[in-house]
């Protein structure tokens, strides 16, 4: 279930209007909704890429290419 939450922003009407015609979005809404999840994307890609070289595995790489029958 997704809960909405409505409010009131003061955001530049050309950032708005350059974002929705790189998008071809037609409300502000489907922009502003777009343009957080982008960020919250990118933001956990660079996490991730943050923890490269610090998170040990323990892969048993024959044991997960055998395959189950």
């Amino acid at each position: 279930m997704v809960i909405l939450m409505r409010t009131t922003l003061d955001l530049p009407e050309d950032l708005i209007e350059e974002a929705k015609a790189l998008t071809r979005f037609k409300s502000k809404t489907d922009v502003v909704i777009h343009s957080l999840k982008e960020l919250i994307r990118r933001q956990r890609i660079e996490e991730l890429k943050a923890m490269a070289g610090h998170v040990e595995l323990h892969v048993d790489r024959a044991k997960s290419r055998r395959r189950l029958r």
